[in-house]
């Protein structure tokens, strides 16, 4: 049987799940770990760590599913962005991965934004600014703070780059996740040498660019021994985690747009040239399709309505604690009896700042408008119509940009409310699906391996054949004007307060 394996490389968690040529799940397995956070601003973890969770979610699948010695597989990875790994002549790991949640690197990050430029940055990497959290940044932190590191190490490897060599023993990664580094070119594809002469480091350094869906080799037999996975198993390029969260919910040309509502809420447009925010407000991705980029953002989402939950909901906890419902669900059926507008109870939802299109690292959650007639499920409805008026936001800059949307696929923890999934579609007006598969990341490795061994012609016909829609919900036009009138106010709300975002502590 010729099986599609994706691997979900995720910030706490690694997720492995199997699929037949159909998308239909066959077995899912996920392991969970811990990050290290030595100090503030440190964020690593042991690529043994990782690797060990893969080993462990291998030995789960096939508890659950039946591996045939004559069966054929294909494996692709969907990759967390900017974590790094520092490898020496012998392949070894130097130091533990610097994960892209760390942003010890400022003084770094200062320093190439002075000698480059944001704009020049944006221009050539599609990345807004030099931030942290960027490779290129942590490299040059390395080198200021650890030389005999540096001067140790062989090879710069990204999380998926770090995967496939140890699984084939060759070197490669694909654009859609270089593309953040900062030290690839996003329009001539190929890495930008000013930058590697800044960070003092060889192209040699860095894995070969490939596109994503491409077959690196076959999975060493020492090391199916190993994993303990079947010997008949080829690894291909997979993509960014959002790229392939995208392409398993089915969005994958221009005129689409996935939102995933999980602790971020992320969006991904697929567009078929490359395309800059003259405002330099959203940034500039390349996508998992040949020649194609994505404009792709994230910004506080479902962790906002969990931490509604945790200190609001005691009785909805309880009665989740007991097995008789889940939280999130009797949430949605309180909020459901609300009108829409809340009866103008406005929230901002920025409780961890605020990212593209309102990039503010100081903005803070307001709530505005509240009177004595509003009760506890009008906080909660106006939390839920605030993350649709950021998705607005984001479709709206889109439109500035030449970027007609014309269907929303929603996936992720939030897609599972309906009344969220109407919320959103009345705000934005446009037609929302949610897909039947729970697995999308993984889905889209699953895929992009499909399509590498050549059972898809293309992305298009591969998606086609493994994603299926699981519900419809269409905008209501009598509640265009009460969200028009809420969504003017949220912009006029967050303008009038960047002063005293700027004076807060």
């Amino acid at each position: 049987m010729k099986l599609l394996i994706g691997l979900d490389i995720g910030t706490t968690a690694l997720k492995a799940a199997v699929f037949d040529t159909a998308g239909e799940l066959l077995a899912v397995s996920t392991q969970e770990y811990v990050l290290i956070t030595p100090q503030v601003n440190y964020v690593e973890e042991s690529g043994e760590v990782y690797w060990n969770a893969f080993k462990a979610a291998v030995a789960e699948l096939k508890e659950k599913y039946l591996f045939q010695e004559e069966d054929e597989a294909a494996l692709a990875i969907s990759a967390q962005g900017e974590t790094i790994f520092f490898l020496d002549e012998e392949g070894n790991d130097l130091r533990n991965a610097i994960v892209w949640m760390d942003n010890r690197a400022q003084e770094e990050a200062l320093f190439l934004k002075e000698k480059f430029g944001d704009e020049t940055c944006y221009q050539v990497t599609g990345q807004v600014s030099f931030e942290p959290c960027w490779p290129a940044s942590k490299i040059l932190w390395v080198k200021n703070h650890e030389p005999e590191i540096f001067k140790k190490t062989d090879k710069f490897l990204l999380i998926e780059d770090y995967f496939i060599y140890r699984m084939t023993g060759r070197f490669a990664t694909e654009g859609s996740l270089v593309c953040s580094s900062t030290y690839w070119d996003i329009i001539h594809k190929k890495y930008w040498q000013e930058m590697l002469e800044a960070l003092e480091i060889r192209e040699e350094q860095l894995a070969p660019v490939r596109e994503s869906g491409e077959v690196v080799g076959r999975i060493l037999p020492n090391v199916a021994e190993e994993l303990g996975l079947i010997r008949n198993l080829t690894v291909c390029t997979g993509a960014l985690d959002q790229a392939a969260g995208a392409i398993g919910a089915g969005n994958t040309k221009e005129g689409m747009f996935s939102e995933t509502i999980g602790a971020a809420l992320a969006i991904c447009a697929p567009v078929s040239r490359p395309v800059f925010d003259p405002n330099r407000r959203m940034p500039l991705h390349y996508f998992a399709d040949t020649d194609t980029y994505m404009i792709h953002t994230f910004t506080n989402g479902g962790m906002t309505l969990r931490w509604f939950r945790d200190r609001f909901c005691p009785v909805e906890m309880q009665t989740q604690e007991l097995g008789l419902d889940d939280a999130y669900n009797l949430i949605s059926r309180e909020v459901e009896k609300i009108p829409a507008g809340s009866e103008g109870l406005l929230m901002l939802p920025h409780l961890a700042g605020s990212n593209a299109p309102d990039v503010n690292a100081r903005a803070k959650g307001v709530w505005f408008g509240f009177t004595l007639q509003h009760t506890r499920a009008h906080f909660m409805r106006a939390l839920m119509e605030s993350l649709g008026y950021i998705l607005k936001r984001n479709l709206d800059s889109l439109a500035d940009m030449g970027i007609e949307v014309k269907e929303i696929r929603s996936l992720g923890g939030g897609s599972k409310s309906q009344v969220w999934n109407q919320i959103k579609s009345d705000i934005c007006q446009i037609p929302l699906e949610t897909v039947n598969s729970v697995e999308a990341a993984s889905l889209g490795a699953a895929i992009l391996a499909g399509k590498a061994v050549g059972i898809f012609k293309d992305l298009g016909e591969a998606a086609g054949n493994m994603v299926t829609v699981k519900d419809r919900t269409v905008p209501a036009p009598e509640k265009k004007k009460v969200y028009g009138e809420g969504y003017r106010m949220y912009k006029k709300l967050f303008h009038d307060l960047e002063s005293c975002f700027e004076e807060s502590i």
